[in-house]
């Protein structure tokens, strides 16, 4: 089976990241998306981060029973900061009847260079690539294991909702309902 794995921090799970999912499921190959619920990322500060258990909880509150769609904490088992490379080792070992692809924004394919060990990852996955906003074509865009997916171009941030949230406004549509609701029970984001 063929499963496309959504890495980020999903510092909250939104809309934007749904909709690729969705469309990842619909327009391509792909038979389930798994998101990939990042502990730390190496490029990004951690203290901004949410505890990763409430990322989980949100994304699997998003994900609601689309069967298609997973919430994983993989990368909670495995060292930090969590290395691409680690974790698609650990997979392949552990679900070696899958076919693992990455699914990425534009952006990230630009920064691909800075990932540990990115030769080895493109030399034994494929990258499917949607647009992201302001993004140039990147060294990658060209590489026979980089397939770009005309997916929708969403210009929708996890850091401008928290952002938003922290000054008070009313957010609630850029996120499933029930990510909304936990957010606003547990008071997050807002200081």
């Amino acid at each position: 089976m063929k499963v496309g794995l959504f890495f980020g921090s999903f510092n909250p799970v939104h809309i934007g990241h749904m909709v690729l999912a969705n469309y990842m499921l619909e327009y391509t190959d792909l038979k389930r998306v798994w998101f990939i619920v990042s502990p730390h990322n190496p490029l990004k500060k951690k203290n901004s981060l949410l505890d990763e258990k409430h990322r989980l909880q949100l994304v699997k509150l998003a994900i609601g029973d689309n069967n298609r769609l997973k919430g994983s904490d993989i990368e909670f088992k495995l060292p930090q900061p969590s290395y691409t490379i680690v974790t698609l080792a650990y997979l392949k070992e552990k679900y070696p009847e899958h076919e693992f692809v990455l699914i990425m924004g534009a952006d990230n394919l630009g920064n691909f260079h800075k990932w540990k060990n990115y030769e080895e990852i493109l030399k034994h996955y494929q990258l499917y690539v949607y647009p992201r906003p302001d993004t140039e074509n990147s060294i990658f865009h060209n590489h026979p294991q980089v397939k770009l997916v005309n997916a929708p171009l969403m210009q929708i941030s996890s850091t401008e909702i928290r952002q938003a949230i922290h000054d008070k406004k009313d957010v609630r549509y850029y996120m499933p309902e029930a990510v909304w609701n936990y957010i606003k029970e547990m008071h997050f984001y807002e200081k």
